[in-house]
Formats: C-alpha cells, structure tokens, sequence
C-alpha cells in the first residue's frame, strides 16, 4: 500500500549533520512557526547495489512550482494524487532519468560523495534566512515523550522516505504508490530554485499506474545511458511543442516528435498524454532519424499556463517526458523546445 501521511514540509535550514552509521542519512534540522522538525535523507541503500542514484538540479523549473511556492510554513498532508503538488519521478516529467548518477555514500576528500553534494545546498539555505526547504515525504511524529534523537529537541518530529517510493522490489514493495515521491526543493530569493531527486538502484522507472508496482514486463530496472533490450527510453524525443498558437481558440496546438533510432518505428498504440492525462492517439510509421509533428486535439491540452507532455509506446510505457512552464507558453506562436 502507499505510504501513510506523504506531504511537504515547508521550514527554514536551522542545522545539518551527515551520518556515518550502519545506516547512513543526511540530517537536516528545519523550523516553521516555532515547530522544530528532522529530515533524515537516506544516503545508502539497503539493497544492492548501495549507491544512491542522485540528481541535483539548479535552476529548476516546473509547472509544479506554482502549487508548491504557495503551500504555506509547516507540514501540509497531500492526497497523492495528479495535478497537485505531490511529486511523481515518472508522471511528473521533473527530469530526465538517465542523467541521475550512482554516488558513493562516503569517500575521502571534499565534494566527492553524496553527503558532500547534499551539503553543498543545504548549507547554502543554512545560511540564508529567507530561504525555505521543501522536504517531500512520509511525516512522523510528533512524539511527545521522545526527544530527536539527532538534534535533541522535543517532542520528535521530522519526516523520511525522502526519495522514489514506487517500483520497489522485495520487502520495499509494500510502500510502492503513485504522486508519493519524496525529493528535496530549496527556495532562494525572488524566484530561483533547487531540485535534489534521490533513488535507488534497485527501483524501477516503468511502474503501474494505480499501484506504482513495477510492470511485470519491463527490462533492467534504473536508468541506463542507453537502451536495453525491450526498453523505450528515448527511442523517440519529445523535442518541440507548440502549446500557444497565432489566432483564437480552438487553436492547432502540435508536439514534434524525433526517431532518434537507426530502426524505422512503428506508432500504431502510441499516445502523447499532457498533465491531466488526456491521451492523443498515434499511428503510422516513423523513419529512422525523422521528425513528426502531431497536431493535437481534445480532450488533450496544451495549457498556456505551463503543463507536462509524456509520451508512451504500445504496451503502455513511457518514452519520454517534458514539462514546460507558463513562461516558455507565454509568446504565442514561438515553439517550445526541449
């Protein structure tokens, strides 16, 4: 079953410490409006292979970023459901699996392990009194007889699972869910923001779309530089959306799609999805290295006001994923690119 009391904690940097136990963490001490709260980050698996899988990305922006900025100081509970704030690795097109990197949980010298890069950010908002940490996870607590056991305050309180909680294997899977990931999103100043993505090796990044369990029929799990056998990954590119036409509504919005194969593709069960998960059907052959622009229809839609557009092949997988913000909508005419 998903995890219970997924949420975002909104908070200030008060204090971090990295861990070096048998089960290693990243801490973070937090505060809002008065409540002190610990975000253990996990830095080692417990599943082979150890490395986390780790991307950190500067200048992050998303359609999402509207709903989180506005979430207010504390804790706020989510439903785990689309076109909220919950964070979702697959659905949510936030990034690009296969530009997240195995890191060692330790190792000598500076900036050259998971705790040291986790610590480079954080330290920054430790810093800065304006700046807030969004810490997406599994809430615990409070615990009213029992102090933190890292930063001593009380009652306990804080919040875990700060990775992918779907696409487990083993005794992991009973957390698997959809719009239940956890992440950690750093605010600074007027308008720029942190994004830190956390997995694990073990997890896979094709997953159901009800339970979050991995589909039986899907090759290696984790991101690889290149396709394996059987998996789709990139074998076509979302590379172009034009999501506000010249003219009026009903406009002729189109998504371009690139064959990055030297294979030609097959598109008959294909679909292009946007955010609310409205499909548009494809058909017809894709050459090796050849674009194709998709006039879109209802009940899918290009919002101007920033959205997501997945692509999956025949047997339900995604392909690829984009997101785009109100901002790139904004000129119309002008093609997004990705």
């Amino acid at each position: 079953m998903p995890i219970k009391r997924y949420g975002v904690l909104r908070a200030a940097v008060i204090d971090r410490r990295i861990e070096t136990s048998d089960t290693p963490h990243y801490q973070i001490h937090l505060r809002a409006d008065g409540v002190d709260y610990r975000a253990a980050v996990n830095v080692r698996s417990q599943q082979r292979p150890p490395e986390l899988l780790y991307l950190a990305a500067d200048n992050f922006a998303h359609p999402i970023l509207t709903q989180v900025g506005a979430l207010p100081d504390g804790f706020t509970e989510l439903s785990g459901q689309a076109g909220g704030p919950a964070l979702d690795y697959i659905r949510g097109n936030l990034f690009q699996r296969d530009a997240m990197r195995p890191v060692p949980t330790s190792a000598p010298g500076p900036e050259n392990d998971l705790g040291d890069f986790l610590d480079h950010y954080v330290r920054r908002a430790l810093g800065d009194a304006g700046a807030r940490a969004f810490v997406f996870g599994q809430a615990w607590g409070p615990e009213p007889t029992t102090p933190d056991k890292v930063f001593h305050f009380s009652p306990g309180n804080g919040v875990h699972d700060v990775h992918m909680n779907q696409g487990n294997s083993g005794r992991f899977a009973d957390d698997d869910g959809v719009f239940q990931d956890g992440g950690l999103l750093l605010h600074f100043g007027a308008d720029e923001w942190v994004a830190i993505f956390l997995a694990f090796q073990s997890q896979s990044f094709h997953t159901d779309d009800t339970t979050g369990h991995t589909l039986p029929e899907i090759p290696n799990p984790g991101p690889a530089p290149r396709p394996g056998p059987g998996e789709p990954d990139h074998l076509v590119r979302i590379v172009g959306a034009l999501a506000n036409p010249v003219g009026p509504a009903p406009e002729a919005e189109s998504v371009t799609l690139l064959n990055t194969t030297p294979d030609e593709i097959d598109l008959v069960g294909w679909a292009v999805l946007d955010r609310a998960g409205n499909r548009h059907g494809l058909a017809g052959r894709l050459p090796a290295g050849d674009a194709l622009r998709v006039v879109v229809s209802p009940p899918l839609q290009l919002s101007n006001q920033g959205g997501t557009i997945t692509l999956l092949d025949a047997r339900g997988l995604k392909v690829d994923g984009v997101a785009y913000t109100a901002d790139q909508a904004r000129r119309e005419g002008w093609t997004i690119t990705f």
